[in-house]
């Protein structure tokens, strides 16, 4: 379903993505993790068409995120970090909005949004200004317009960032619950985020490509229950003996 290949993006001087390779296939949930300012959301926003590489290319379900963009992004749902959104909208608004810009309308329309609402939960603050929700219900707002049009391949920046521990647990739950038909991309800070629903671990740092691994393996690097000591026993794997 997503071919990333050889990925490069510079900012000046600045390589923040460097030759990054990886697939992923309908069934995986791949956790996509690194420190802060390792080139993750940078490698998200370039398989989602909303940042050209310098080099190397994307594939989504075939299609080329140069040659083919909206072929590609017709087959995926994303959620970027920050989880952006129009203020004076209400969730139902918005969701509805992005499914008419992607073209449905009519009865399929109204049953999209229903559904995506009440699959993020929304409840009662679907038809609130979603400039007047708190941070966690702005996060399910922008996650239910990313699915609404259920896509094949969903890239999910920190999905629970700001939600409160049930709120990510059913957030977890329906990642879950889709992962049977869809691949999935999770960027996360949580380390028991990975156990949870990851079947597929890869680490970024410095925009290189440091791990491709089990949530197992992945874990047992991280002993202290701690996601920066997993990195640096990354790191330390690759410094030479002496």
């Amino acid at each position: 379903m997503l071919s990333v290949d050889s990925l490069v993006k510079t900012f000046g001087r600045r390589t923040a993505v460097d030759k990054v390779s990886f697939k992923v296939s309908t069934g995986e949930v791949l956790g996509f993790l690194g420190p802060n300012g390792a080139g993750k959301s940078t490698v998200m926003r370039m398989i989602a068409g909303r940042l050209e590489p310098d080099s190397g290319r994307v594939k989504v379900g075939g299609h080329d995120m140069l040659d083919k963009r909206r072929a590609g992004q017709g087959l995926l749902g994303y959620l970027p970090e920050g989880a952006p959104a129009y203020r004076t909208m209400t969730p139902r608004e918005f969701v509805a909005f992005c499914l008419a810009a992607r073209g449905f309308g009519g009865v399929n329309k109204i049953k999209a949004v229903n559904l995506a609402l009440d699959r993020a939960r929304l409840g009662d603050a679907a038809d609130q200004q979603i400039g007047t929700l708190s941070k966690g219900f702005k996060r399910r707002a922008a996650l239910a317009a990313s699915i609404a049009h259920d896509p094949p391949l969903l890239v999910l920046d920190e999905p629970t960032d700001g939600l409160d521990p049930n709120q990510k647990h059913d957030v977890r739950a329906l990642i879950r619950d889709m992962a049977a038909d869809k691949a999935i991309i999770v960027s996360t800070h949580i380390l028991e985020e990975v156990p949870a629903v990851c079947s597929r671990v890869i680490v970024i740092h410095e925009g290189q490509l440091r791990a491709d691994e089990s949530p197992d393996e992945f874990a047992a690097r991280a002993r202290s229950g701690r996601l920066d000591d997993a990195f640096r026993s990354l790191t330390r794997d690759e410094e030479p003996a002496t």
